[in-house]
C-alpha cells in the first residue's frame, strides 16, 4: 500500500511540474507575440515615416526615389523576405542621411522638424523592439529544448520560434531628437 502511495505522489508531482511549465510556455508564447507585434508595429512606422520625407520633396530627387522605394518595399515585403527589405531601408535611410545636409534640408522645410523628429524616434525605437523580440524567441527556445517539454510535447503545434535579424544601424546624421538633450543628461 505504502508504494503505492509514492508512486501517486510522484504522478501527482510529475503532473503539477508539467502544468506548470507549460503554463510558462504559454506566457512566454504569449510574450513573443506580443514582441513580434510591437517590432511590426516600429517597423511600419518607420517605413511609413520614411515613405512620407520620400514624398515630401523636400530631399534631393535621387534621395527620394531610393528613399520611397526601399520604404515601400519594407512595407510590402512578404513575411520571408521581410528581414532583406528591412535591411534594405536601414541601408537606404544611412546612404540619404550618410551626411547632415539632407537631414538640415528636410529640418528646414514647413513641419520638417517634427517628421525628422518622428523618423528619428521610429529609427531609434526599431532596435529596441527587435532586441525585445529577440529574447522572447531565445526564453521561448530554451525552453522547448528541455526534454519533458520535447517529450510530452507541450508546445503543441505552436511554429519553433525564429529571431528576426536585420540590419538596423541608425544613420548618423539624424542624431538626437530636438529638446531630449536635456531629459537625457
Amino acid at each position: 500500500m505504502g508504494t503505492l502511495i509514492w508512486i501517486a505522489v510522484a504522478l501527482v508531482v510529475i503532473a503539477v511540474y508539467l502544468s506548470w511549465t507549460a503554463g510558462r510556455l504559454d506566457r512566454l508564447h504569449s510574450r513573443l507575440d506580443a514582441a513580434r507585434a510591437a517590432l511590426d508595429a516600429q517597423l511600419l512606422r518607420r517605413a511609413s515615416v520614411a515613405q512620407e520625407l520620400g514624398t515630401a520633396g523636400v530631399l534631393d530627387p535621387a534621395a527620394s526615389i531610393v528613399l520611397y522605394q526601399a520604404a515601400h518595399a519594407a512595407r510590402q515585403a512578404e513575411e520571408e523576405h521581410r528581414e532583406v527589405a528591412e535591411s534594405e531601408l536601414s541601408q537606404a535611410l544611412r546612404a540619404v542621411f550618410e551626411d547632415s545636409a539632407q537631414a538640415e534640408a528636410v529640418r528646414e522645410a514647413p513641419g520638417g522638424e517634427e517628421a525628422l523628429g518622428e523618423l528619428t524616434e521610429s529609427v531609434r525605437r526599431v532596435p529596441m523592439a527587435r532586441r525585445f523580440h529577440n529574447d522572447a524567441v531565445r526564453a521561448a527556445r530554451a525552453l522547448r529544448r528541455h526534454r519533458m517539454v520535447r517529450w510530452f510535447r507541450l508546445a503543441g503545434h505552436a511554429p519553433f520560434p525564429l529571431a528576426f535579424e536585420m540590419d538596423d544601424e541608425p544613420p548618423a546624421a539624424l542624431g538626437r531628437v530636438p529638446g531630449t538633450e536635456e531629459a537625457e543628461r
